[in-house]
């Protein structure tokens, strides 16, 4: 590690969709490169100037670092800080550079600034926050994507409320982490929306009130009905214009659309522009989950403890390095929720 950087020894990676948008070529990304930017380890050696954390400290990733003096970390939102964003483009880690290379000595680009498939990682000291020590590392793996990205958005960026209507649409590890953190937020009614029959049954475990399949005729009139006119939040997760159609199409009048799903590059999303003033209709982004990673990861880890984000349960089991494609075709046939990469077996 440099000056400001951690070397980490890394327990456990989550199989994220993020990591099979890149290998699909639905999200490029400077080529070649390790990936993986959900995980956590444990530090085995800190750079110069690295005080606050030590040798032996648990962490978990976390995929975009902050420079803290941007205009967006300066306005409170280190989620989408300018500088990380420039390196993380260009496949560098924030203090410039690539610490990665082949054989050959070919350089290899870092994703997000993380790439924790592999056994050990250089990263940012800002890449990483640390955690309690009784946590299972490679459950907090997915408290770096998974659980910020989709608790966030429900709780950051939508701000639901006590009583609110809410739709959770795409039933994913993000999905089922947005579920979670609007029934903490205390939705109801709360509507779980996947084509996956299974996971809408996991939906329902997890207090989903009501499980819709959008591919159904009647979705999005049963939806309004058992709203009464529509949710007054749709939270979107699948990545699919399609999905964002039915998320608009049944909104309440004054309901708001928050999206947190990748669709893929070059897509575009049409809606009636009177409607932005007529029926006072939002739509939002959310990266990230609005989170502020410091203070959002203890928070979710804290209510994984509690036993109201039961995350573990999302995990169908742990892969080695030989079994990553086949644990990435998995991913892709939605035939699961997550995997873990477990680096040193």
């Amino acid at each position: 590690p440099q000056p400001g950087e951690v070397l980490v020894k890394v327990i456990g990676a989550g199989l994220c969709h993020s990591d099979l948008s890149v290998v699909d070529g639905s999200r490029p990304r400077p080529l070649p490169v390790a990936l993986g930017h959900e995980g956590a380890g444990e530090v085995v050696e800190v750079g110069a100037g690295v005080r606050d954390i030590a040798v032996g400290d648990p962490v978990v990733f976390q995929f975009s670092a902050s420079c803290g003096r941007c205009v967006n970390c300066q306005s409170g939102r280190p989620q989408i800080c300018v500088i990380h964003g420039a390196a993380r483009a260009k496949g560098e880690l924030m203090g410039g550079g690539k610490r990665l290379s082949d054989s050959s000595g070919q350089r290899i680009n870092h994703q997000s600034g993380v790439s924790c498939f592999a056994e050990y990682v250089v990263v940012d000291r800002g890449s990483v926050v640390r955690i309690s020590k009784d946590v299972p590392l490679q459950t907090a793996a997915l408290f770096g994507c998974a659980v910020m990205t989709g608790a966030g958005a429900a709780l950051n960026t939508a701000g639901v409320r006590p009583g609110q209507s809410v739709a959770v649409i795409g039933l994913g590890g993000v999905g089922f982490s947005g579920l979670m953190g609007a029934k903490m937020a205390g939705a109801f009614p709360l509507i779980a929306v996947d084509i996956n029959p299974e996971k809408l049954g996991l939906a329902r475990q997890f207090g989903a009130d009501h499980t819709v399949d959008p591919s159904e005729p009647d979705a999005v009139e049963r939806i309004r009905d058992l709203t009464g006119g529509g949710v007054e939040i749709a939270l979107e997760f699948a990545g699919a214009v399609r999905a964002l159609e039915t998320g608009y199409k049944i909104l309440r009048v004054g309901g708001s659309l928050v999206t947190a799903g990748l669709a893929p590059a070059g897509h575009d999303f049409p809606i009636p522009a009177a409607d932005l003033v007529t029926r006072e209709i939002s739509v939002r982004g959310s990266y990230m989950g609005g989170c502020v990673p410091v203070r959002d990861i203890p928070r979710f880890l804290d209510a994984y403890q509690r036993g109201e984000m039961p995350v573990d349960r999302l995990i169908a089991g742990t892969v080695g390095f030989e079994d990553l494609n086949a644990g990435f075709d998995k991913l892709a046939s939605g035939s699961v929720i997550r995997q873990i990469l477990t680096p040193h077996g």
